[in-house]
């Protein structure tokens, strides 16, 4: 039987690499155990639906909707008009727009894939219009939208804190300060590559244009008007955040407040918001969540069977058995979120962290939600790292450019800039807990 439990975990890892949906192969992976148990599939199944009917799984569809229609309320626009007046003088200060569109888009829509829809078809043309090279314009896009995961309200640190039983609220907290060191740090090397680009091209630098004296005080008028326009979105994380950690409302009813406050805002305030874009977005939010659900139904299943079977224990014995370092612990950890991150999505890499890799965390003596913060940075790294790299690739669709064009500039963002934050994520603490002890304790 322990020769048949191995076979079904290998059986799961060879149907993610085969391109299997993820759902279906969490849902093969534990009606296989059980069989091999000679358990009752049916037990599974009703311990699964009772699971789904969570009230926090509620907050999903909410977030996903809000972010939807701040979408739809054209948020994107003002969010970019109002960075680039402040921000784009400077020299890189296109790619500087970028980042901070892309950390300010995630902390309304909470997808890194819906900030490179939003922000990347807008700013990889001016970039590359501006004297941007493509690849390097569609790299730091990709590179960027990882922030919109790290910035909370995060569908994935959502779904990683109800799947591991953590504090929504502290799972957000956690990667905070790494996105924000994250985009402070590409922001860095991004005017220092800029740097080096305008003294290859000759160019004094690659946002030069400055305002004529006599438009000065029309471009400050502009800048107020876009600043109270954008003030209204930026509004929604902080209602929604200071909602839950002052204690008056629960995640789930943060995700209530959230969608009615984008109502209001894009059809009040924007007057962007028609039937047919609120009715496009709520069915948009259904379908995602759909996916999300199909996916989280299986997973329960999977892991209600594993767990009879003591497999995540059994998993967690044998790479302790390998070292009882700590040290060597989170580097294993570490290699093993890189991996899932290069092969699956954020929302289906969260949940095998989750089940597969937490029970190793906590027995190896590393804090539930210091690894939270771990998960999420390894996860953003690992979905803009080839082979799969969904992300880098839905950035490549936007620009129509080849992997060779932009896989250059890719891994010298992520070696210098992503991949210390995750080194200094993993072994200072404090950077994922000094947030949710000081707001939640």
């Amino acid at each position: 039987m322990e020769f048949g439990m191995i076979a079904a975990v290998f059986a799961l890892l060879l149907m993610i690499l085969c391109g299997f949906p993820i759902a279906y192969a969490f849902g093969v992976t534990g009606f296989l155990i059980t069989a091999i148990a000679g358990g009752n599939s049916s037990f599974h199944l009703g311990q699964a639906m009772s699971q789904m009917g969570g009230f926090a799984l509620l907050a999903l569809p909410l977030f996903i909707i809000s972010g939807a229609l701040m979408s739809e309320a054209g948020i994107s626009d003002r969010l970019l008009r109002v960075v680039d007046r402040i921000f784009g003088q400077l020299r890189g200060g296109l790619g500087l727009v970028t980042i901070l569109s892309c950390a300010l888009f995630g902390a309304i829509s909470g997808s890194a894939a819906a900030a490179i829809a939003a922000i990347g078809r807008i700013m990889i043309p001016r970039m590359i219009d501006d004297g941007y090279k493509p690849g390097y314009a569609t790299a730091l896009v990709a590179c960027s939208s990882v922030l919109s995961l790290m910035i909370p309200p995060s569908i994935p640190m959502i779904v990683f804190a109800i799947t591991s039983g953590i504090s929504v609220g502290a799972a957000f907290l956690s990667t905070v300060i790494p996105g924000l060191i994250l985009a402070f740090v590409y922001a860095l090397l991004n005017m220092a590559f800029s740097g080096v680009a305008a003294r290859q091209t000759n160019q004094k630098n690659y946002r030069s244009k400055q305002i004529l004296r006599a438009d000065h005080d029309a471009e400050q008028g502009r800048k107020q008007t876009d600043l109270i326009e954008a003030s209204w979105a930026l509004g929604l994380p902080l209602i929604v955040l200071g909602g839950i950690y002052s204690g008056i409302f629960t995640p789930t009813e943060a995700a209530a407040v959230a969608v009615v406050y984008a109502l209001f805002v894009g059809w009040i305030i924007y007057r962007r918001l028609t039937l047919r874009s609120i009715a496009s977005s709520v069915r948009d939010g259904v379908a995602m969540t759909g996916q999300i659900a199909i996916i989280l139904f299986f997973l329960f299943v999977l892991t209600r069977s594993m767990s009879m079977e003591q497999i995540p224990q059994n998993i967690a014995n044998t790479i302790l058995g390998l070292s009882d370092n700590y040290i060597v612990v989170l580097l294993l950890l570490n290699v093993a979120l890189l991996v899932i991150g290069m092969l699956v999505d954020d929302i289906s890499g969260s949940i095998l962290a989750a089940v597969v890799l937490m029970p190793i965390a906590i027995k190896a003596g590393i804090n539930p939600v210091h690894f939270a913060a771990i998960v999420g940075v390894n996860l953003g790294l690992g979905n803009v790292s080839p082979p799969c790299a969904p992300l880098l690739f839905m950035a490549g669709g936007i620009s129509n450019l080849h992997l060779p064009a932009y896989i250059g500039p890719s891994l010298k963002l992520l070696l210098t800039g992503h991949l210390p934050v995750v080194l200094l994520v993993t072994f200072i603490p404090q950077l994922a807990l000094w947030l949710p002890n000081m707001l939640l304790n």
